[in-house]
């Protein structure tokens, strides 16, 4: 059982298996005779909704993993996996666009900006990775990974929001325990951050607390919040909607390449399981979105920075995503189901001229192919 809305895997197993497909909200309660499921984060894996079936194996095609009750699973012998870093190149992406829709819009300059990154596992460290690439100062935290590795790289949540100009979310969702995330910003964390800093969360949209959000907003502490991710998803708080800098429908790991990389790792972990023969398969001839893999980049007249978030926007026009949501908050589901094309820089071209050394190495670093230069 297979959920429909999954791109690219239509005709991959079906030599295979009987495969049949259902809505993911749908997945679960169709599959009592399924030996295996392919999944995403709208289909609830549970004693509720497996008790009786026959189900043995679940992929889900997501890094997030908190829709399946992993206990329950386990403890009735049904193996489980996700698929860790499949779309961290994709959130990189959006929180780039992110970035270079806020320095058109708030006069940022990245060299002056310091980023807080909470949560630096596979996409955490990714959105890292960019903010330096971007010259950006960044501070880390992540409480597990410095008592593992020790703290000399990682700071405290309380020095990341008295220090941090963006602080942007990438934990997982943990109801209970000592790395307790459900609400972790609260109305007493968000008046913690510093006056003008703005909050992004593309991580689950539980972790902050939506109705304290909204009062924070309303008294500017924090000054500005971007949310692609929402308490009671599919459900909008209308309320809060006006009241962000951007908002999107939970599409930040969206991007095409993200979802092939999770549809792979999913059919490649099945065909393990049940000793298949696409254990290495991938899908071939990802499709090019609306906008030009190759495109004219000209530096005159323009800051280093200015060509970097025009590259970066060309690639992904953000605030598109945010109209239609702003435009049809009920159609959230159906924005998902629908989303667009999305390529990361890595499929892009750039024919850059009048373009500075220093410029076209920060393109390279994120990604682009740099086919003809002209100096400046």
């Amino acid at each position: 059982m297979i959920d429909d809305k999954i791109p690219f895997i239509k005709g991959v197993l079906e030599a295979y298996a009987d495969v049949s497909y259902a809505s993911g909200f749908e997945c679960a309660r169709e599959a009592r005779q399924a030996d295996a499921l392919i999944i995403r984060t709208r289909t609830r894996c549970d004693e509720a909704s497996l008790q009786n079936a026959s189900v043995k194996f679940i992929a889900t095609s997501t890094i997030g993993f908190d829709h399946i009750d992993a206990e329950w699973c386990e403890n009735n012998n049904i193996t489980w996996v996700n698929a860790p870093g499949c779309n961290a190149g994709s959130v990189r992406q959006y929180m780039a666009a992110v970035l270079a829709t806020l320095a058109a819009r708030r006069n940022l300059h990245f060299s002056g900006t310091t980023l807080g990154v909470v949560g630096a596992g596979n996409v955490g460290g990714k959105v890292a990775q960019l903010g330096r690439e971007l010259g950006m100062n960044v501070l880390l935290n992540d409480p597990p990974r410095a008592r593992k590795e020790g703290g000399d790289a990682f700071v405290t949540l309380e020095e990341i929001l008295g220090q941090s100009d963006i602080v942007s979310l990438h934990v997982p969702l943990n109801r209970t325990g000592e790395d307790r995330t459900f609400h972790l910003f609260d109305e007493a964390m968000l008046r913690k951050m510093r006056p003008g800093a703005i909050l992004v969360n593309s991580s689950r949209g539980e972790v902050v607390k939506n109705d304290a959000l909204k009062n924070a907003l309303k008294n500017e502490r924090p000054n500005a919040a971007v949310l692609d991710v929402w308490e009671r998803e599919p459900d909008v708080d209308r309320e809060l909607l006006p009241l962000l800098e951007l908002a999107t429908p939970h599409i930040a790991g969206y991007s095409t390449d993200g979802k092939a990389n999770g549809i792979a790792m999913s059919v490649q972990a099945l065909s393990r399981f049940f000793q298949l023969p696409p254990e290495n398969w991938r899908p071939a001839n990802l499709p090019a979105p609306r906008q030009p893999l190759r495109f004219k980049l000209d530096g005159y007249g323009k800051t280093q920075q200015q060509c970097i978030c025009e590259a970066i926007l060309h690639t992904y026009p953000i605030e598109d995503d945010d109209r239609r949501l702003r435009e049809s908050p009920e159609t959230f589901e159906k924005q998902r189901g629908d989303y667009p094309v999305r390529r990361e820089f890595e499929a892009y071209a750039v024919e850059a001229k009048n373009v500075s050394p220093e410029t076209q190495r920060q393109l390279k670093a994120l990604g682009f192919h740099l086919d003809y230069l002209e100096s400046i």
